[in-house]
C-alpha cells in the first residue's frame, strides 16, 4: 500500500494522517511494523520532569516527510541532520497534516540519546473548523474516542506524546469540550506512555476565538491547567515574560517561550541573535521552544552545514542546561547518522553518500573555547560508520595539556570499569602529543581509587585510568580493541577501579610530552570511545529465542 510502501522504490516510508476520519479508522497492521520505534529512551539525569528550564526544539521543515521518511535510509548527499542532543530535552515533529506521526529515523536518533519527541495534532483554516465541530461538539463520546485514538498511535509507535495546535477558531459548544478533550488526552497519554507529554499551543482563547496571546494569561490558561505545558506564540516582549512567570508559579518550567528562528514578525531574536531571546527566556526562569532551528541549513544552505550548525548551537550553549548519561556501557562512534562515505574499521568500505538516522550514535557535547578548542563533525575519515568527532585547538605556552569534556555522567561508578579509545593525531608534529581518557568523579570523602589500600583520588576526584597493554584473558574477543588500530588509527585500553564514588565527567586530555613556552597545535580525530562495567561484560550474554523474520525482499 502507498501509504508504508514508496511508490518508487518499494521501499518502507514514514506516514501522516489526513483528517478525522483516516484518525478514526486508524488500526496497527502488519504493513507498519517498520515504523515502530525499537530504540527504547535512554535514562538521563536530571529526568525531564525535574524542576529545571527545558528546551523543546520544534523542526519544521518544507512540510515534514522529505527524505527522512526512508526509514531504512537513503542516498542524499549533504542531509539535514540534528546532533546536539545532549542540549535539549524534547524534540517535535511538525507538518500541517492533520497527524503528524514522527518519522521513525528522528525517534530513535532522539531516544538513543535520551530525548522525547512528540508528533502534532493540527486543525487550521475552515477544514480544522469542521473538523473540530465534528469532534468537539459532538460530546464525549466524540473527543474520547479521537484522544484515545492518538494516546493509541503514540504508545503503538513509541513515541512520547503529542503537540496540540488548534488553529481555527471555535464554536461556543466546541470550546466548551476542549478542556475536557485536553484532560481526556493528557491522561490517556500518560496511562500508555510511560513519561508521555501533551503541551498545548497558545492558540485558541477560551471563548472560540482564534488569538495569540504570546503568553500565559487568563484567556489561555484553561488550557496550561488540564495539559503538560504551553507553546506560547512567538511576538513576546518582556513584560510577558514576566507576567507568564508569574500567573505559572511553581509550573513556570511547564512554559516553553516560542523563539522563532527564522525572525517573522516582531521578534527579540532569531537566526544567530537567538541567544537574546533566549537570555531573556531563561532570566525569568522559563523554558524554551525554539522553532525551525532547520533556518541553518535552509536559509545558509547545505554546503557548509555542519559548520554553522555548530556555529549556531555554540551560540546558545550557555542558556542550555545539559543532561548527563546514567546508564552503562556507553559506546559511541560519533556518527550522524549520514555520511559522503561508509567506514567500518578505519577502512572507506562503501563510496557515496547514505543517510539515515536510526544509524545515529550516542552524540557528546560539543565543547567550544573561543580561539582555544573547537569540536566538530569530520566525513572525511571515521573509524566507523560515516563521521568521526574532530578536536581541534591549542596548548597554551606553559600548559601541559588540554581536556576536552565530552560526555557529563551521573551514576555510581562501578568497581571496576573498562574504557577503550581510538584516535588518529593530525597536524605537523603528532608524535610530540599524546592522547588520553580521563574520568572524573563527584567530590566526596569517602571515594577510593584501586583497592582498599589506596590513597583518595586526587582533587577534583581526576582519574588516569590504567593503561592496558593487551585485554586480560577471557575479554580479548571483546577488547580486541586494544590492539586493532588500522589505517592510522591508534588504538587503546584502560582499567579503572573505583570504590564508592560517582561518575561525573568523561573527557579525552591531549598533553604535550615535553613542556614548551610556546603554544602546540593539534588535530585530532576521535573514531571510537567506549565505557563499560567489567561486571556486566564478563556476565554470559542473554539467550535470544523465536526468532521471526518478515517483509523480506529478496534481491
Amino acid at each position: 500500500p502507498a501509504r508504508y510502501f514508496d511508490t518508487k522504490t518499494t521501499e518502507p516510508i514514514s506516514f501522516f494522517l489526513s483528517g478525522l476520519e483516516e484518525l478514526l479508522a486508524w488500526q496497527p497492521n502488519s504493513n507498519d511494523e517498520f515504523n515502530v520505534s525499537a530504540v527504547p529512551l535512554a535514562k538521563r539525569q536530571p529526568p525531564l520532569h525535574s524542576r529545571r528550564p527545558r528546551t523543546l526544539v520544534c523542526h519544521d521543515m518544507r512540510g515534514g516527510y522529505l527524505e527522512d521518511r526512508f526509514i531504512q535510509g537513503s542516498a542524499t548527499r549533504n542531509p539535514y541532520v540534528f546532533y546536539h542532543w545532549r542540549y535539549i530535552d524534547i524534540f517535535v515533529y511538525f507538518s500541517h497534516h492533520t497527524v503528524t506521526i514522527p518519522p521513525v529515523v528522528w525517534t530513535n536518533a532522539a531516544h538513543r540519546n535520551g530525548v522525547s519527541v512528540l508528533g502534532t495534532f493540527i486543525t487550521e483554516w475552515a477544514d480544522g473548523e469542521k473538523l473540530c465541530e465534528a469532534f468537539l461538539a459532538g460530546g464525549e463520546e466524540a473527543y474520547g474516542a479521537v484522544a484515545e485514538q492518538l494516546a493509541r498511535i503514540a504508545q503503538h509507535y513509541r513515541f512520547d506524546g503529542w503537540l496540540v495546535n488548534i488553529e481555527n477558531t471555535l464554536s461556543a459548544a466546541a470550546v466548551g469540550n476542549l478542556p475536557l478533550f485536553l484532560r481526556a488526552l493528557t491522561a490517556q497519554v500518560h496511562s500508555a506512555v510511560p513519561g508521555g507529554l501533551v503541551i498545548w499551543y497558545d492558540s485558541v482563547l477560551k471563548d472560540g476565538t482564534l488569538k495569540w496571546q504570546n503568553e500565559l494569561n487568563d484567556e489561555n490558561r484553561i488550557f496550561f491547567d488540564v495539559c503538560d505545558g504551553l507553546f506560547t506564540n512567538y511576538n513576546w516582549k518582556e513584560e510577558q515574560l514576566e507576567r507568564s512567570q508569574r500567573l505559572a508559579g511553581p509550573r513556570q518550567n511547564d512554559i516553553y517561550v516560542g523563539v522563532d528562528v527564522f525572525a517573522r514578525g516582531d521578534v527579540i531574536g532569531g537566526g544567530f541573535d537567538t541567544d537574546k531571546s533566549l537570555r531573556l527566556i531563561r532570566q525569568y526562569g522559563l523554558s524554551a521552544a525554539i522553532f525551525a532551528p532547520g533556518w541553518v541549513y535552509e536559509h545558509l544552505g547545505k554546503e557548509n552545514f555542519l559548520q554553522n550548525e555548530n556555529r549556531f548551537w555554540g551560540s546558545l550553549a550557555e542558556y542550555l542546561p545539559t543532561h548527563s548519561i546514567c546508564t552503562l556501557p556507553l559506546t559511541t562512534s560519533f556518527s550522524l547518522g549520514m555520511g559522503t562515505s561508509t567506514f567500518l574499521d578505519g577502512k572507506d568500505e562503501e563510496s557515496g553518500p547514505w543517510y539515515d538516522l536510526s544509524a545515529q550514535d550516542i552524540q557528546p557535547l560539543y565543547p567550544e573555547l573561543r580561539g582555544r578548542l573547537s569540536t566538530s563533525c569530520c566525513l572525511q575519515d571515521a573509524w566507523c560508520g560515516g563521521s568521526s568527532l574532530e578536536l581541534q585547538g591549542t596548548i597554551p605556552p606553559g600548559e601541559e595539556r588540554v581536556a576536552v569534556r565530552l560526555f557529563s555522567l551521573q551514576m555510581p561508578a562501578p568497581p571496576k570499569l573498562f574504557l577503550t579509545l581510538l584516535y588518529k593525531l593530525e597536524g605537523p608534529q603528532p608524535d610530540d602529543l599524546t592522547v588520553a581518557l580521563e574520568v572524573t568523579t563527584w567530590d566526596s570523602g569517602i571515594c577510593l581509587e584501586g583497592n582498599s589500600t589506596s590513597l583518595p583520588a586526587e582533587p577534583y576526584g581526576r582519574h588516569h585510568p590504567r593503561f592496558l597493554p593487551a585485554p586480560p584473558p577471557g575479554l580479548a574477543k571483546l577488547l580486541a580493541a586494544c590492539h586493532r588500530g588500522s589505517h592510522g588509527w591508534t588504538s587503546r585500553c584502560y582499567e579503572l577501579e573505583l570504590q564508592d564514588c560517582s561518575l561525573r565527567d568523561l573527557s579525552v586530555i591531549v598533553s604535550r610530552q615535553q613542556p614548551s613556552l610556546e603554544e602546540t597545535s593539534f588535530s585530532c580525530l576521535l573514531g571510537e570511545v567506549r565505557v563499560l562495567d567489567t561486571a556486566s561484560v564478563t556476565a554470559s550474554p542473554v539467550h535470544v529465542h523465536g526468532v521471526t523474520a518478515s517483509q523480506l525482499w529478496w534481491q
